[in-house]
């Protein structure tokens, strides 16, 4: 029995091409790097002394900024092709980083962030729409999951050797090792893989949906709505939530890394046997999602037992459930929405989504925990989650409608 499923475990993890593959290291290296996003807020508070407010402008920037270069980046993959808008995104934002220790006033900070993320999130679009190009249709799911995977496992790595770091060294280590992993990992990717060129049965794709619009899909742009505010749940992790655990539990930037690792570590090893499951028994992804999105909403409601530090691991195993019901399957309908030609630009509406997630999230829960407190955030995020909920099963109705 152990053997069985052992072997369909591993099964899920065959039939990629060797490009996927090296997506997957290039993305395992950068996010394992990144170690300044999770550490932040705290950088900005307790490093910088800016006050809640100010910090939530900072996020505001990144997230601004994360906006227009998801935008730009899908544009771009459209017309000069996703591998150039790689290789410029991450070696630029490499060298940004490094830099961007030098700047500690609030307003060099407002812009460089914005700057940075403008280059940075170029990346994220591009890199979706080379998962479409290297992957066979009938694995786009699963390349997408891989990738996930190392992001995952990269976050797990990431915060809690950023942790180490900041009690050995400060902040200042995180940006060295954040700008030199980007320019590492585009690297590796430039000397392995080579840009694959557009075939003409994809360019006469280009003409014939060149009248097709994504600002006249509606379930689509409901979609977006439900994607959004899953990612406003899910930022408190980056952004409130690190400040909560140490106002309410006296916790360290280590033991907070932990639980971020925890997160990582338990989607490392179940995401993909999930996603693996949902595939083969066809079940529908725009109702997992709301699965995802529901564990999203409980987890922030738990939050408001605020006696007990074990409420901290809970909370935690709801978000991960939350995220990998969430976010995997809304990457592969997001992708299946999308008309040949045009997959930069539902892809950068997609990303860009998450980038407003974040913009909101950081900016409404920072002005919420300043003027009335955690509790009132954690109850906030809740019910935003559950008006959520609604919109999906208006979704589902409509979906069902077009299906009819």
């Amino acid at each position: 029995m152990l053997q069985l499923a052992f072997s369909r475990y591993i099964n899920n993890f065959k039939g990629f091409s060797r490009e996927i593959w090296i997506l997957t290291l290039i993305t395992f290296i950068n996010r394992a790097g990144t170690m300044v996003l999770p550490f932040l807020s705290k950088y900005l508070k307790e490093d910088l002394h800016f006050s809640y407010s100010q910090v939530g402008w900072v996020m505001v920037c990144f997230g601004v900024g994360s906006m227009a270069g998801s935008w730009l980046g899908g544009k771009l993959s459209d017309k000069l092709g996703f591998y150039r808008v790689m290789i410029f995104s991450l070696f630029t934002s490499g060298i940004a980083f490094v830099l961007l220790q030098y700047i500690t006033s609030f307003v060099g900070l407002c812009i460089g962030m914005f700057s940075i993320m403008i280059i940075a999130d170029m990346f994220r679009p591009a890199m979706f729409v080379s998962l479409s190009a290297y992957a066979k249709p009938e694995n786009r799911t699963r390349a997408l999951t891989l990738v996930r995977l190392a992001i995952n496992l990269g976050f797990a790595a990431g915060p809690a050797m950023g942790g180490l770091i900041i009690m050995s060294s400060g902040y200042k280590g995180l940006f060295w090792v954040d700008g030199i992993t980007c320019i590492v990992a585009i690297l590796i990717f430039s000397l392995l893989v080579k840009e694959k060129e557009k075939t003409s049965e994809h360019k006469d794709a280009i003409i014939e949906t060149s009248n097709k619009s994504v600002f006249t899909d509606t379930p689509f742009w409901i979609f977006l709505f439900i994607c959004m505010t899953s990612g406003i749940l899910f930022f408190q992790l980056f952004t409130t939530i690190p400040l909560y655990h140490k106002v309410q539990f006296n916790l360290t930037e280590f033991q907070s890394g932990l639980l971020l690792m925890m997160n990582g570590l338990i989607i490392f090893f179940t995401e993909m046997a999930v996603v693996g499951y949902v595939e083969r028994k066809q079940i529908d992804k725009v109702r997992i999602v709301g699965f995802g999105l529901f564990a999203m909403t409980v987890s922030m409601f738990l939050l408001l037992i605020n006696t007990w530090s074990g409420i901290l691991v809970v909370m935690m195993l709801f978000m991960t459930f939350g995220e990998m019901f969430a976010f995997p399957f809304s990457n592969s309908f997001a992708m299946s929405r999308a008309p040949k030609g045009h997959e930069g630009r539902y892809m950068a509406i997609f990303t860009m989504s998450y980038s407003l997630a974040h913009i909101l999230s950081s900016k409404i829960g920072m002005e919420i925990i300043g003027r009335w407190g955690y509790q009132a955030n954690w109850f906030f995020m809740g019910t935003l989650g559950l008006i959520a909920l609604g919109f999906s099963i208006w979704l589902r109705k409509l979906l069902s409608q077009e299906n009819d």
